[in-house]
């Protein structure tokens, strides 16, 4: 399938054409090697989950991170059930570390027979 301009949802440069996300983050960096917080905020559909999920590419394939770009709106949707949510993020870290990072970078798998709290700590 020929590549096309996508206006919905993340955008992959093998899929799609778009512009290199690198000089959009290229300030984070600085702040990452220095162990800073950072916010992205910008309207929808300005580049951001494309950007992050880039960056955190780049930084694992250089070997000194390991990044991983994931949602916490599993979370979300199981509110009020506190237990439920954070068992919903701590699949959805689980499955996207498996899908993105190396093996030796993935964090152990997470025991579910444990309470949610006792795991966090």
């Amino acid at each position: 399938m020929p590549r096309f301009f996508n206006t919905a949802g993340p955008c992959r440069p093998e899929d799609h054409y778009m512009l290199p996300a690198a000089p959009r983050v290229a300030a984070v960096r600085r702040l990452i090697d220095e162990k800073q917080y950072f916010v992205v905020h910008a309207p929808r559909q300005m580049g951001k989950t494309t950007s992050l999920a880039a960056l955190a590419r780049d930084l694992t394939a250089e070997g000194t991170y390991a990044a991983l770009h994931t949602s916490c709106e599993t979370g979300q949707l199981l509110y009020p059930d506190l237990e439920a949510s954070m068992n919903g993020v701590l699949a959805t870290l689980q499955h996207n570390a498996e899908r993105a990072l190396p093996t030796e970078l993935r964090p152990p798998d997470t025991d579910c027979s444990r309470p949610v709290t006792a795991r966090l700590l």
